[in-house]
């Protein structure tokens, strides 16, 4: 018969939800530095808007996801 420790089961519980929320950050710089250059191109050279709105549109869905 095993029997876990309610110590350990508490810490592995803890750790989880840190490992989940540490490696949420990631995606989410990488999602901001690309829309804030979408952003920041089409502002500088407007002639290639239409280039970088497709990408700032993929942001976007995906940050609503």
């Amino acid at each position: 018969e095993f029997i876990m420790n309610p110590l350990i089961s508490a810490a592995s519980v803890i750790a989880a939800g840190l490992a989940v929320g540490l490696a949420s950050i990631g995606p989410g710089v990488g999602q901001g530095t690309a829309a804030g250059q979408a952003v920041e191109v089409s502002r500088d050279n407007p002639r290639q808007r239409e280039k970088y709105e497709a990408l700032y549109c993929l942001v976007w869905l995906l940050w609503k996801l």
